[in-house]
């Protein structure tokens, strides 16, 4: 028999607002040692909430928040961010100027050996050589690095990171990201992070939990959310579509891209059906839907083109390799029936 690992973050059933204003609805969630779970939604959608009533920096309006089986937040009562065990790192660093790389390290360790500690993590961040250089000597890539070092140094058992990549370039985001995912997997913590980018989410998560308007919509892999989302907002959200206005008929819903198996569906109902570009397949012999290409792009490894369908609909469609179609030209569009998505026409 297998047994289930006791979660070590656990929101059950959390609300919190701001006046008015609601942020945070009935959200509930369970994280376990190791895991690395990312929040994902909008801006304004309640991700940052919900790190600040983990971290103890407010207090929940309803519900509680659970660190390794003990209640930390509910209302009334919040235990002291410093005596959670919880590691955090702001969207902005927050270094302290005024204190060396290895003294915004350390601040938060006590004992003999706290600069040997501090100068451990440093090495393993690769940034030992600058234990006497203060934040402002140093770039942004490698300031993130510090409050790295920093957050994980008195080895937390949940780590909370609020945008941690967002002032970074493309290039060092993408860098910074895979020495972030193996610090957190070798320290073992839980991890919960929020952003507001797929791509940065899928890269580093083991779950996805995505958000809107307060509220939790869909948690699960990334292959799960990217695949099967649970609507059309989270589909949109998690990647680029391609939307089929259409109707169902006889079990089958028509589009421009032809019909498809839509059996879940009343006879009649006018849905919107979706497609990622990369399940679009170009079919230069003319076969599926005709078509006719506005612009083709190579871009890397990858053909992006834009096309237009004979009813005005535009479609676009990223494969990688094959023979790049002239402007102007008509082609076949062939849709991969087994990815297209399915939902409620729009009101």
């Amino acid at each position: 028999m297998t047994v289930a690992t006791p979660a070590m973050l656990e929101f059950d059933s959390v609300g919190h607002a701001y006046g008015s204003k609601v942020a945070v609805e009935d959200f509930s969630l369970a994280l376990v040692p190791g895991e690395v779970a990312c929040l994902l939604g909008p801006s304004g959608c309640g991700k940052s909430t919900l790190l600040r009533l983990a971290a103890g920096l407010e207090s929940p309006a309803r519900g509680r928040i659970r660190i390794d089986g003990r209640t930390v937040s509910e209302p009334g009562r919040v235990l002291a961010p410093e005596r959670r065990g919880v590691g955090l790192v702001f969207q902005d660093f927050a270094l302290f100027p005024h204190l060396s790389v290895e003294d915004n390290v350390a601040f938060g360790l006590s004992g003999a050996g706290r600069r040997e500690v501090a100068r451990a993590m440093l090495a393993r961040v690769g940034l030992v050589d600058r234990a006497r250089s203060f934040p402002h000597m140093l770039s942004g890539g490698q300031q993130q690095r510090v409050a790295l070092a920093r957050a994980l140094a008195p080895r937390p058992r949940v780590m909370l990171l609020d945008e941690p990549f967002s002032s970074l370039d493309a290039r060092l985001r993408e860098a910074l990201r895979e020495e972030t995912l193996a610090l957190l997997r070798e320290s073992g913590a839980a991890t919960l992070m929020v952003t507001h980018d797929p791509d940065e989410a899928m890269a580093l998560s083991d779950r996805i939990a995505v958000m809107r308007d307060g509220r939790l919509l869909q948690v699960g892999s990334p292959a799960d959310i990217y695949h099967r989302p649970i609507d059309a907002f989270t589909a949109a959200f998690l990647g680029e579509v391609n939307e089929l206005p259409g109707q169902v008929r006889s079990g089958r819903v028509e589009t421009v891209l032809g019909a498809f198996a839509a059996p879940a569906w009343a006879e009649g109902a006018w849905v919107t059906a979706m497609v990622r570009p990369e399940a679009v397949r170009l079919d230069l012999h003319g076969r599926g839907q005709s078509a006719t290409v506005a612009d083709a792009r190579q871009i890397g490894e990858a053909l992006v083109l834009r096309l237009v369908c004979a009813d005005g609909t535009r479609i676009r469609v990223r494969q990688i390799g094959g023979v790049v179609p002239a402007a102007g030209s008509n082609v076949g569009l062939v849709v991969d029936p087994d990815r297209l998505m399915v939902f409620p026409a729009a009101r």
